[in-house]
């Protein structure tokens, strides 16, 4: 059984489309996020993801990498005050 990483975050929009971020590590140890927009329709076999997006889309797109950048540079945050609460022990 593999251990699967989950996300650390989660941005959607109305219209099936969505943004999600995880952590990874570089094989010299440094930590870094990734992030993956998709947008989410329902096919013959049931709901499906796509990466490909229309013209209409492409301002949704924006809107979104816009609000997950936001959302990492808070996480981000966050993490390094816990850091340096927890090294003022």
């Amino acid at each position: 059984m593999t251990d699967k990483k989950k996300p650390i975050d989660t941005v959607r929009l109305p219209g099936g489309m969505k943004a999600t971020t995880w952590f990874n590590t570089s094989e010299k140890g440094k930590t870094f996020t990734t992030t993956t927009i998709t947008r989410t329709f329902k096919g013959k076999d049931g709901f499906k993801d796509s990466t490909s997006f229309s013209h209409d889309e492409l301002l949704k797109v924006a809107k979104i990498a816009e609000q997950a950048y936001d959302r990492i540079t808070d996480i981000k945050a966050s993490e390094a005050d816990k850091s340096n609460d927890s090294s003022e022990d």
